[in-house]
């Protein structure tokens, strides 16, 4: 790990990546007004070893990302001199080219990893960062750091825990997202986190955020890929904290990109669905089992719908759908109890379930009704010896027997499951 003190000097905004001479915009940027800024915001930058506290950590993970770093760091400093507050410019880095050395040459913080992933670098930049409000954003210039006052006020204004930069609800310039990304991708993605965790946001997976360190510290983040993003949302959602937005202008970026659209899209997918076994199992499992119920209890009961009467094969497909339903259902749980989810399903069969029902109170049910099925069973068995091993006419109560003995079984060896996970 490797690190650098932000001090107090000033230094060169910025170089080139391949020749080391100014970086043209960065070098504009420091004439006049911006190079009074610049000089404002080193005074307020601070080092890692100092003793006084900075107010903000702007966190910038990053890889490879020497054409567009300076810039970067050089819209934050003037967002801090705007703000006038102490602050510090943290780069979480894994590079291989000069990213570390054009941070350190602006008064950045450096940190390394020491492990891959892009939110692993999240994590251990907020394990080392000291302010009051966390910043984070990608050192790409998709985003533009000097609309951090912005983020800030409306934190405050709204006295929110978090406030995220929309880009849906702002600017796209073109070029800088695929489409795909922004009329499907994003939007999807954003619906399913908003449906499954409440956030209540319009761009989930913006990157550009501000945080205060005490709501940070709430969360139990744990990913280490891109599913960080959603990951930050979900915490916070489930948590019922408070998540405003601001419109935002989402740039182009400099450098070669990173994501790969369908696979990062399905880990955000994979992570949101296993950290909600109520909408993953549950819901469905439930859903199953009354549409089963209800094809099986119009089957036996030979009732009709309109004209038609339902037989003995739809009364295999109810008791099909009504198995596979409970089996999915447990499924949900399970997940409940043994995963430890960040959303806990909260429907009252699953809540009565993981909450009070107990080894023998599950062992007895599962009992009582494998025993009123294999009553039924044996009889049917009597009847066949009986009829010297003649085939026996398949009824729809015979099927309905069946049909208990295999949910009494699941129930039983499910009530035993659930005691040892849930020791």
């Amino acid at each position: 790990m490797s690190t650098s003190d932000g001090g107090t000097s000033s230094r060169s905004a910025g170089v080139d990546s391949t020749s080391g001479s100014a970086d043209p915009v960065v070098a504009d940027r420091e004439s006049g007004t911006a190079g009074r800024e610049f000089h404002e915001a080193d005074e307020l930058l601070l080092g890692p070893d100092s003793d006084r506290a900075p107010t903000i950590s702007v966190v910038m993970p990053t890889l490879n990302e020497e054409e567009g770093v300076a810039e970067c760091i050089g819209r934050a400093k003037t967002a801090i001199a705007e703000l006038g507050v102490t602050a510090e410019i943290i780069l979480s880095d894994s590079s291989s080219d000069r990213t570390p050395e054009i941070g350190r040459e602006m008064g950045a913080i450096v940190y390394e990893p020491d492990r891959p992933g892009y939110g692993y670098a999240y994590r251990y930049a907020f394990d080392r960062a000291r302010g009051d409000y966390i910043v984070i954003g990608d050192a790409d210039t998709t985003y533009d750091f000097e609309a951090i006052p912005r983020l800030l006020d409306e934190l405050k204004e709204r006295d929110a825990d978090m406030v995220m930069g929309s880009r849906l609800e702002g600017e796209i310039k073109d070029g800088a997202m695929p489409a795909l990304h922004q009329y499907v991708g994003n939007p999807l993605l954003t619906k399913f986190l908003n449906v499954f965790y409440g956030a209540g946001v319009s761009d989930a997976h913006s990157g550009f955020r501000i945080i205060r360190r005490e709501c940070l510290d709430d969360l139990e983040l744990q990913t280490t890929g891109m599913e960080f993003a959603s990951e930050m949302i979900m915490e916070a959602g489930a948590q019922d904290k408070s998540i405003a937005e601001v419109p935002i202008t989402y740039h182009e970026r400099e450098g070669d990109a990173t994501l790969e659209s369908f696979k990062d899209g399905w880990r955000h997918v994979r992570f949101m669905l296993v950290n909600a076994p109520g909408y993953l199992f549950s819901v469905p499992g439930l859903l199953l089992s009354v549409v089963g119920l209800l094809v099986m209890g119009t089957a036996f009961t030979g009732a009709s719908i309109g004209d038609v009467t339902l037989g003995i094969h739809s009364m295999i497909a109810g008791s099909l759908l009504t198995i596979v339903g409970y089996q999915v259902s447990s499924l949900g749980v399970f997940a409940a109890v043994a995963s430890d989810p960040i959303q806990v399903p909260d429907d009252p069969i699953t809540t009565r379930i993981t909450q009070s029902l107990s080894l023998e109170n599950g062992a007895t049910i599962g009992l009582a009704l494998f025993a009123a099925g294999s009553a039924y069973a044996g009889w049917l068995v009597y009847q066949w010896y009986s009829n010297g091993f003649m085939t026996l006419e398949f009824t729809m109560s015979a099927l309905l027997a069946f049909t208990a003995i295999v949910i009494g079984l699941q129930t039983v060896f499910s009530s035993f499951f659930l005691s040892a996970v849930n020791r």
